[in-house]
């Protein structure tokens, strides 16, 4: 259920306050019977448009048309700007992102043209909104920032509580959960000051979807009790105010604490209905997916199979392209199936199940090594370059200081030093080329003997009938190889939290490894920090294997211009002279090298060994 919480991450912000449903109707009589001015009637448009778009999506967009199409006949940027902006927030509800990005840069720059940094606000808090329900979380934050920079410079205290929300929300979707509750603390305290609702209604959502998270992953009842109570502040609120974009998500979080937690699969039905009317109210393709998912597994739960069936496959037939979704529908429909006494299905649903694990490790690994072949043509680019730049430097200094001959050999010598280091990278390049491609020959060998042998037995278990909790096992044996391959490709800490988060959970892994910090947390460039971490994790496996080290010490030092890694042991150590050639360390010279890093080794027999590994900007 996690993970349809992370696609339900963020929703659209309401910056009208629900439950003016009542004034909405006079100010469509307004419209319609009263002879107003070309600006009056844009006003009017948008203020109708601002109420409808919290629960009547189509509605909105009419309004929001016809207040479009009087400013871009009246050449009024401001009003052009919010009405292209209102687009950007129903396309963005509607999960049509492309378009939705479109209507929103269109709005950025009438915006920009007309001066008005108040709807330039607006405008990157809707395109922040656009990248988070994306799950784009770096380019999220970056817009997010940038409003509440704008809002805090003109004093908009309300807008500045909701991105302390949508801030957070991001952060909480990245698992750094200290940092979301800062940004609540100081979102709760203006929401408070300014008696904000809709704010507090936020504020309560993204701390009930943190407690779930901790509550879930450390498997913490009372945690969870206190997730469910602030979902269902928030759910109180939201029908006070009648903002249905916010019941989508909340539902989300209620669902999943009932049907996964509380066993109450009355209200979790309950909840599921509500979310399915919400998601169809709106068109939204990927809710309405997402509540035919919750209908299957609370159905396979209440042992109704055939229903937890069709339910599964509606939701295949309205949105298949989500691989989150595909796995557990596919994992549901063959469980029904065995339950069904169909193993022909069952067996059917899942070799999908199997063919969708492969896909996506085989995309994985192609568009990993496709980048490191990129990286290393860019790189032989860039040296062809500059050689051809100091020639070109060589041969003018020749011209022009012929009498100088013994200036000219020193130039020349420097420059056939620099080539040669050049030449150096080069071959490091290459053959850190080939450690990756052994690297892949390695995965594509766990593909087959690990996971492969995996699914072959739960294959034969169905063929030969095996118990159902037999059948469950070897599925959830299956699922845990899946995800140590993956973690092996590329570790989700590294890709989410950088080097410093991705060592603090490699640490865990062993009794015997500590982790020192010190610095700033910063990110740093993706390919010196995969290089980093698969040094040190070398530099560790090293250790464990051949060293026979008790304690193994991990440190990281980063600053604005440089950042240092030291992996030190207290084991044997080894001889330089015999060992520092050995594949292992060569491997680790040449990430350096390929990152234009330095390295230094230190060890000696009986004296334990200390590497250091540093990268300056």
């Amino acid at each position: 259920m996690k993970k349809l919480l992370f696609i339900a991450l963020l929703s659209l912000t309401a910056l009208w306050i629900a439950g003016q449903t009542a004034n909405v109707d006079s100010l469509v009589n307004v419209l319609e019977t009263q002879k107003l001015t070309n600006r009056e009637q844009m006003d009017l448009y948008y203020k109708i448009y601002e109420v409808y778009v919290l629960y009547d999506i189509e509605k909105a967009s009419d309004y929001a048309q016809n207040g479009l199409i009087i400013a871009e006949k009246e050449k009024d940027k401001a009003m052009a700007s919010k009405f292209h902006a209102a687009f950007g927030r129903i396309y963005n509800t509607k999960s049509d992102y492309d378009t939705a990005l479109i209507y929103w840069e269109k709005a950025l720059d009438f915006a920009k043209s007309a001066k008005d940094e108040e709807q330039e606000a607006a405008i990157y808090q809707g395109i922040g909104i656009l990248y988070g329900r994306q799950q784009k979380n770096i380019p999220a934050l970056d817009f997010f920032l940038k409003a509440l920079s704008l809002n805090e410079k003109l004093d908009k205290k309300r807008q500045c509580m909701v991105l302390l929300s949508n801030i957070a929300s991001i952060n909480r979707s990245m698992n750094n959960n200290e940092r979301a509750i800062y940004y609540l603390e100081r979102a709760i305290k203006i929401a408070e000051e300014i008696d904000y609702k809709s704010g507090l209604m936020q504020i309560y959502f993204e701390l009930g979807a943190i407690y779930y998270y901790i509550g879930s992953d450390k498997h913490e009842p009372d945690t969870l009790d206190i997730s469910l109570e602030y979902a269902l502040k928030a759910y109180d609120i939201s029908r006070e105010l009648n903002d249905l974009n916010y019941r989508g998500p909340i539902t989300e979080i209620l669902i999943s604490i009932y049907s996964d937690h509380k066993n109450d699969y009355e209200l979790a039905m309950k909840y599921a209905n509500e979310r399915l009317q919400v998601a169809e109210q709106f068109g939204d393709p990927r809710g309405i997916a997402s509540s035919w998912l919750h209908f299957s597994s609370l159905y396979l739960k209440l042992k109704r199979y055939e229903e937890s069936v069709d339910a599964a496959l509606t939701a295949l037939e309205i949105d298949s392209t989500d691989v989150n979704y595909n796995f557990d529908l596919l994992r549901n429909l063959a469980l029904a199936n065995i339950f069904l006494n169909d193993h022909i299905k069952a067996a059917e649903y899942f070799s999908k199940f199997d063919d969708n694990i492969r896909k996506k490790i085989a995309q994985s690994d192609r568009e990993t090594l496709a980048d490191m072949e990129f990286k290393y043509e860019t790189e032989k680019k860039e040296i062809r370059i500059v050689s051809l730049e100091k020639e070109r430097q060589l041969y003018v200094w020749l011209g022009v200081a012929g009498v100088f001959l013994a200036v000219s050999f020193g130039t020349v010598l420097v420059l056939t030093i620099r080539n040669a280091r050049k030449k150096r990278q080069i071959v490091a390049s290459e053959s850190l080329q080939e450690g990756e491609i052994g690297e892949r020959t390695r995965i594509a060998k766990d593909l087959h003997d690990r996971l492969g042998g995996s699914l072959s037995a739960v294959k034969i278990g169905l063929n030969n009938e095996e118990s159902l909790q037999v059948i469950n096992d070897k599925m959830d044996a299956c699922m845990k190889e899946l995800r140590e391959i993956i973690n092996n490709i590329m570790p989700v800490s590294l890709q989410k939290f950088g080097i410093k988060g991705a060592l603090e959970d490699y640490k865990e892994m062993f009794a015997n490894l500590h982790f020192h910090f010190f610095g700033e947390d910063m990110r740093i460039n993706p390919n010196q920090e995969y290089a980093m971490y698969c040094c040190a994790r070398e530099l560790v496996n090293n250790a464990q294997k051949h060293s026979g080290a008790t304690k193994i010490n991990i440190q990281l030092i980063q600053s604005k211009k440089h950042v240092s890694l030291t992996v030190q042991d207290d084991g044997c150590g080894f001889d330089e002279k015999t060992v520092q050639k050995g594949y292992g360390l060569d491997n680790i010279r040449n990430r350096v090298t390929s990152c234009r890093g330095k390295i230094d080794i230190n060890s000696a027999p009986g004296k334990g060994t200390e590497t250091v590994i540093e990268f300056r900007f």
